[in-house]
Order: C-alpha cells, then structure tokens, then sequence
C-alpha cells in the first residue's frame, strides 16, 4: 500500500565556489603554481603583479596624460574588436625574426626495446623467424622480463595478425633473445634470469659453480634465507656459502632497468610548502611563494565598467554583452585572488599550531620528542574543521633544517607507559627502528623478543602490534633479515 508523506532533510551543498577552495586548499605548491598558471591563461581580466603596481601605472599614465592631451578617451568599442594580433603569430610557425630563439635540448641514443631490435640484426634468421622475435622483444617490459606466458602470445598473434605458432616455436625464439645483452633479458622470473646471468660467468670458478648450484636447486631456500639448509644439503661451510652468495648478490635483477629510456621515467620532485628557519632558537615559519606569482585585477578592464557605468544609457547591445562578460570575468578573478589569499591564511594558521604544539620536536628535530597528535588536536586549536586539517596536512612539505618532511609525519597515535605517561607511536617505532638497527644480524630478534625489550622500557606493546609496527617502517621479519 503506497503513502504519501511529508519529510524535511536538511541538505548542505557546496557551491562551486566552495569546491573549488577546497581543491586549492588541497593542491601543493607545484600544483599551485600550474593552477595559477591556467587560471590567468582563461581569465583576461586576471594578471600578475600588485596594487602598488597599479598605483605606479596610474601615476605614469597621469602624466602622459598631462603631456598629450590629443589622447582619446578610453572607448567600449576597444574592448568589441578583436584584438590587434601580429600577423605571425597566428601561423603555424609563430615566430618573428626579432623574436628571441632558444635551441630545443632533446636526447639522443635509443630505447631497450631498440637496443634489443638492433641485435637481431646479427643473428641469421628467417624472416619469420624474426617476426616472431620482434613480436616477443614488444612483450618484453623495462625490467627486460618476458611475464606474459607463451600461451598468450600464440593467441595474439593468431588474433591480432592471423599467424599461427605454437610455444615450442616461440620457446626457440626466446632461448636466441635470452642470449642477448644485457644478459639475463627475457627471462620469465628472477630466477631464470639469475641463471642466464651465472651461467654466462667462467664455470671453473668454486664459487660460480657453487652460485648456479644454489639458484638452479635451492633458490627458494635462497630466497627464505634458510642458509643451514643449504649448507647440510650442498655440504659446504659458511665460508664457501657466504662466498657463493656474494657472487649471486653481484647479480643485476632488473637487467633493462640500466638500459631503460630516461624520459620515460617519472621523477618526484619535492617542492616545500613551508620554510622553517631555525635563528638560535627562534622558529620564524614562512609559506613558500618564491614561484607563486601576486595576482591583481587588471586596471583595464576595472576601468571599462567604469566608463560603461558613467555612459550607460548611451551604450549599445554589443557593448552591454561585452561589458557583462568583462564583469564576469572581474568577478571571478576576484574571487580567485581571495581564494587564494584564504588558502595561504589556512595554510599558515594550521602549521603554526601543529609547530606550537610540536616545538621540542622542531627546536632540535629529535624523533623521539614528538607528542601523540591527531587532526582533531589541530583542529580544537585552530578552529577549523577536521576535514580542513586533512586537507592541509595532505600532499604538503615543510622544508627544516633537519630536513624535508610531509605534514603527515607529525601526525600520530599515543599511548601511555607503565608510568602512565603518553608516548607517539613514533616514539615507539623509533626504539623498535634503533633495535633492529643494532641486532646481531647473525641472530636478528624477532616480535616477541623486540616486544619484551619494549616492555622492558616501559612499554606494554603485544607482539602483534610490534609486528604491524615493524610492517609499517617497511622492515621485514627476523628470517629475513639474517645475514651470514
């Protein structure tokens, strides 16, 4: 049975103006800068510079005034035409021969997947035969492995092209194309390609031959670490093993990755938000500007609605759409100048609470002296939200003089001691990092001895936090951390 019923919700929507602040507040500094960019690249009526700027045009526009007074008054109808463009740049190659050049850098030599296509060059095959190469070396990544399985290629390429083949076909193709440089290319998994590697090196040498032996038949006790095992089963001492291992640490794992284009990698530049200067003591925070540009309303248009308002009953159809659409545009570079002056304020406020709140920690960048610090202790601060906090600490950099940290980093749990004080789970990460640093590597300790060392300094951690913890510093467990 259907009923019909009243029901008030009470909704909050953002306004475009509200989501746009948010992803300004959110945006690094790199970021800014490109933003800032774009925006003055669509909106004529914003520009670089300031208002002092402005009062210093006036001063010198009075003057030329006061000296030809055959200037005509500023007109609308300026602003209707099109702009005067310089004929050459509205063609492909916008340049005038008075125009500064500079030379484009660029990078020569050639790609992996050309390096390995040039040595097919020295191998006498058929022409089929070097298809089907050519084929393979396009499925080979830039660590140089072939991860695709054969079975999937001989589909492509009965799909795709319409040849028919079959593994054993392609397996013959791949043993030539493991035979080139670098060596260890096309192999299907670490340890084929550790094997092409030792296997190329002299095999009279004891610990070569006791290398292959070790990756050929125990690589997966290699890879655990279990050394004893190793031992019993080859029959060797530690001596002979640690030599044989040395020789297989030698080895490149990822053998395209030194062959790899480097424009085709991404580098992750770090660009500060903030400065923290260190003067004897005295903290002095400033926001990071240096490529920032200051923005202002351009005084032209401010002065075309100027003149429309003074003439406005004599003013044409043409000339109201321009003027509305030059107000427009007035009023959205003046929003974005207040929004980016609210960002820069937000910004500000927040890290000069996380710094007051932190200040053993920043006056000498000891780890240990970081408090337990939430967003929501820098929110009660400041006064602003929660989800403000996240966003400013978010993808943000402060640049100290200990270093270059993320704002996330000052950010953590606490919790209390036997002595009932309360600690930053950074405190405790820090003490876990120092054990680990200094264990016998022969015998690394494990989460329940690196728990009861805890519990010893105050601490009453359970392994398995210990074991999450160790997870988080991205250190792995005991076993794997033996050395001989």
């Amino acid at each position: 049975m259907l009923k019909q019923r009243l029901q008030q919700k009470l909704l909050q929507k953002l306004s475009p103006q509200q989501i746009q602040m948010i992803k300004l507040l959110e945006i690094p500094t790199m970021q800014l800068e490109q933003r800032i960019k774009k925006e003055l690249e669509e909106n004529p009526v914003l520009e670089e510079g300031n208002d002092e700027e402005i009062i210093a045009d006036q001063e010198d526009d009075s003057r030329i005034e006061d000296k030809d007074k055959d200037n005509e008054e500023f007109s609308v109808e300026d602003y209707i035409e099109d702009d005067e463009i310089p004929s050459y740049k509205l063609q492909a190659k916008n340049y005038s021969k008075d125009d500064k050049r500079e030379d484009i850098p660029f990078s020569g030599g050639s790609s992996f997947h050309e390096f390995l296509e040039s040595q097919l060059g020295l191998r006498r095959l058929s022409e089929r035969q070097h298809m089907l190469a050519e084929n393979i070396i396009g499925n080979i990544d830039d660590d140089g492995y072939l991860r695709r399985k054969p079975d999937a290629i001989v589909d492509d390429l009965a799909f795709s092209q319409n040849i028919e083949t079959s593994e054993e076909e392609l397996l013959e193709i791949l043993r030539i194309i493991q035979d080139f440089d670098p060596v260890g290319v096309g192999a299907r998994n670490l340890q084929e390609c550790l094997r092409l590697q030792i296997d190329a090196k002299d095999q009279d040498d004891h610990n070569i031959e006791l290398a292959r032996k070790i990756i050929k038949l125990h690589f997966e006790e290699f890879t655990r670490k279990h050394y004893d095992k190793i031992k019993n089963r080859l029959n060797i001492s530690d001596e002979e093993l640690k030599a044989a291992i040395d020789e297989i640490l030698k080895l490149n794992p990822k053998p395209g990755s030194s062959y790899s284009d480097p424009l085709t990698k991404t580098y992750h530049h770090i660009v500060p938000d903030f400065i923290l200067e260190n003067n004897e003591g005295d903290l002095q925070l400033s926001l990071n500007s240096r490529n920032v540009p200051e923005l202002r309303v351009s005084r032209t248009y401010s002065n075309m609605i100027e003149s429309y308002t003074q003439n406005r009953d004599n003013s044409s159809k043409e000339q109201k759409e321009a003027v509305t659409f030059v107000k427009q545009k007035l009023d959205s570079a003046r929003w974005f100048i207040d929004a980016i002056k609210q960002r820069q304020n937000t910004l500000m406020v927040t890290m000069n609470a996380i710094l007051e709140y932190q200040r053993p920690y920043f006056e000498e960048g000891d780890e240990t002296r970081l408090k337990p610090m939430i967003l929501k202790n820098i929110a009660d601060r400041t006064g602003l939200d929660i989800s403000t906090i996240s966003r400013v600490a978010n993808s943000k950099y402060i640049q100290t003089h200990f270093g270059i940290f993320p704002l996330k980093y000052f950010f953590s749990e606490g919790m209390q001691t036997d002595s009932g004080e309360e600690v930053s789970t950074r405190e405790i990460k820090k003490i876990l990092q120092n054990c680990i640093q200094n264990e016998d590597k022969g015998k690394p300790l494990t989460d329940e001895k690196l728990a009861e060392i805890l519990k010893q300094k105050g601490y009453n951690i359970a392994r398995r936090t210990v074991a999450k913890y160790r997870e988080q510093l991205n250190i792995p467990v005991a076993r794997m951390r033996k050395e001989l």
